[in-house]
């Protein structure tokens, strides 16, 4: 069984990038046992553009 984790990242409306590094926040969760399932980016704007995107974790519970 697995225990998953779900962590947003908001991305600027001004440039298009993400407001925080999420390789950073890959590594670091890894470190705490995290493995990277999935990186979700819906399409929320009526551009189609996404206000975010959510990386997905999991780890044996």
């Amino acid at each position: 069984m697995y225990d998953y984790k779900f962590i947003r990242i908001d991305i600027s409306k001004w440039n298009n990038n993400p407001k925080e590094d999420y390789r950073e926040i890959i590594r670091r969760e890894a470190r705490d046992g995290w493995e990277l399932v999935q990186i979700f980016a819906p399409s929320l704007a009526a551009a189609g553009f996404s206000k975010y995107f959510e990386i997905i974790l999991k780890r044996e519970m």
